[in-house]
């Protein structure tokens, strides 16, 4: 039987992995962690999640949702896990990071094909080999892949938000903070720091004029706009934080039906809640400022920080010049890629990669001619995005939104119909191929 060596035991790395010991297929998945750890890694655990702890919309008639359905029926091991180990968060998905990546890697640890190798991969191994070592991948391993694609300085660089301990932050008084959800409010998904308008001017000034950290690089950073840092957003215009994720509309105090100028979102990072994420607050700036700045909230004037909001490089490469539709290499077709480094954006986007990259390599594995899924899938229209060739002079990493979709003629006025629709034909349409091509 033929052995796959899969790099790298992220979401990605994980589900490929996964899917082909699933059947029989031995993998050997290598990890560097813990004999070595990148600057935005910290725990030894697989399927670490760096910077939210979101998998976003659970509604069906998302894209985010629509993505679930399609993962769920092919199987994905990161879909359940999540499941599992969700927190509170209203309609999307959230978990508590430390209990999902415990529970990942005790499931792929007790994969009977499974063998992990703790080390720094250097060099691409011989025979079928999964890239997935995500956008934090080592500058050796980096080196190596760049011998192959020849190309460089194909990077961005990404924002995460801090994180609090539940237990500082400030639940009395008119400025404390709540909990309710948005148009909800007795719903407790999210705790709430409301500010009034003087406030906010306070907050806003201080973030425009703070000090950045510097970024370990010569070159320019090139920023995602789907992982904006708040003092990015907040240079944009005075009202941009309040449009974006400081939006006040549709939150009030329960109590009192009290309305804010300007309310930051707070969202649990585990089950019990001693944990809390700052909603959309990706930064750069230096650690002492955002302790003093974030602290200019007044449900957060006592605020202890778990930890702070960071940048780092993320790398990826020129998928639609690099790879063929079933994720393997132009011109080493022995060699796949999966995950964020094939600049697919977000955490399920990332699994469903590894899963479709793992699927690809057991069909050839076993013979099977390859058969692209359906385009009206969520998967495939991400899929058909990063191998577009007409893509490749300005390539950008995509997560699923439904205008990757072929819509639908005629056309359908109510964009929530037309969602609901396009939802249906996708998750319909990948059933009858995952019938037809027993996968």
């Amino acid at each position: 039987m033929n052995e796959v060596s899969v790099i790298g035991a992220g979401l990605a790395g994980c589900e490929a992995a996964y899917i082909l010991a699933s059947h029989k297929i031995p993998v050997k998945l290598y990890e560097m962690k813990p004999k070595k750890f990148s600057k935005a890694h910290k725990s030894p655990l697989f399927g670490e999640l760096v910077c939210s702890n979101s998998f976003k919309s659970k509604n069906k008639d998302t894209a985010s949702g629509m993505l679930k359905l399609e993962m769920q029926l092919l199987n994905s091991l990161v879909l359940k896990i999540a499941n599992l180990s969700a927190v509170e968060a209203g309609q999307a998905l959230a978990v508590d990071r430390n209990l999902f990546s415990k529970e990942l890697t005790r499931n792929i640890k007790s994969c009977k094909y499974i063998t992990i190798v703790n080390e720094e991969v250097k060099s691409i191994p011989k025979g079928y080999v999964i890239i997935a070592t995500g956008p934090l991948t080592s500058d050796a391993f980096m080196a190596s892949i760049e011998k192959i694609i020849n190309c460089s300085n194909l990077y961005f660089y990404d924002a995460i938000a801090p994180i609090l301990y539940g237990d500082s932050i400030n639940l009395n008084g008119s400025y404390g903070a709540f909990y309710s959800s948005r148009y909800a409010p007795n719903q407790k998904d999210y705790l709430n720091c409301p500010m009034n308008e003087e406030q906010y001017d306070l907050f806003y000034k201080s973030i425009v004029n703070a000090e950045l950290a510097k970024l370990h690089s010569f070159d320019k950073p090139k920023i995602y706009e789907g992982c904006m840092p708040i003092e990015v957003m907040a240079k944009r215009g005075k009202d941009t934080m309040r449009f974006g994720p400081l939006k006040p509309v549709g939150i009030k105090r329960p109590e009192t039906n009290e309305r804010y100028y300007a309310v930051v979102q707070l969202r649990k990072e585990n089950l019990v809640g001693s944990f809390f994420n700052m909603v959309g607050f990706q930064t750069n700036l230096k650690y002492g400022e955002q302790k003093r700045i974030f602290r200019q909230i007044p449900a957060l004037k006592d605020a202890e920080f778990l930890r702070y909001g960071s940048m780092h490089k993320n790398i990826f490469i020129n998928s639609p010049a690099l790879l063929n539709e079933n994720l393997s290499l132009k011109g080493f077709e022995n060699i796949y890629f999966a995950g964020q480094i094939t600049g697919v954006e977000g955490y399920l986007e990332s699994a469903a990669c590894g899963m479709l990259a793992g699927y690809f390599l057991k069909n050839k594995i076993k013979g099977v001619r390859f058969t692209p899924l359906p385009e009206t899938s969520i998967m495939a229209s991400l899929i058909k995005y990063i191998t577009n060739k007409a893509n490749s002079t300005n390539f950008q990493p995509m997560s699923s939104n439904f205008g990757l979709l072929p819509m639908p003629y005629p056309p359908i006025k109510s964009k929530k119909e037309k969602h609901k629709m396009l939802s249906e034909r996708g998750v319909k349409d990948l059933k009858e191929y995952i019938n037809s091509n027993g996968i």
